[in-house]
């Protein structure tokens, strides 16, 4: 699949404010499920952005180096990358670990992310077009603890 970077301040907070954060001790990766760009055409694809301070990696030559060597373990994963927008921030490790093991922490936090998981079954076709989780009384009316007296409407106290 292709790996492209994610474009302008926009994209950005788009995935900081929506993603879901996987932690590793190489890398923190915020990651949200993949939507086109405004009036692109659907074609699903790893659009990644890296981003590593100044904070983290104080030399220019050691940040680039992280970047270089993240951007060659997302390009070259065996299974592929799924589709979706993230943000990758490496951790200082990230120069000094095996880039086999690289490749394992990226597969690793990619399959822990959310929305990654084949969803079997459900199709989309239920009361909440295929989302789980409230929001709404798209489901109905709440179920009325045992615990409470069953209400009169009309006196709007207990029968």
């Amino acid at each position: 699949m292709a790996l492209d970077s994610l474009r302008g301040d926009r994209e950005f907070r788009k995935v900081r404010s929506h993603g879901v954060a996987v932690r590793d001790p190489l890398f923190t990766l915020r990651v949200t499920e993949y939507r086109p760009r405004h009036g692109e055409t659907w074609r699903p694809r790893a659009i990644i952005g890296l981003v590593v301070s100044k904070k983290t990696l104080r030399r220019a030559v050691d940040r680039n180096r992280a970047r270089r060597r993240v951007r060659e373990a997302l390009r070259t994963l065996p299974g592929g990358l799924p589709a979706c927008r993230a943000i990758l921030l490496p951790n200082p490790a990230v120069l000094t670990v095996p880039f086999s093991e690289l490749q394992a922490a990226l597969t690793r936090a990619l399959s822990r992310a959310p929305g990654r998981a084949k969803r079997g079954g459900q199709g989309g076709n239920g009361p909440q077009g295929g989302r789980q989780g409230g929001g709404g009384n798209a489901a109905g009316p709440r179920p009325v603890p045992a615990s409470m007296p069953p209400q009169d409407p009309a006196t709007d106290g207990p029968r």
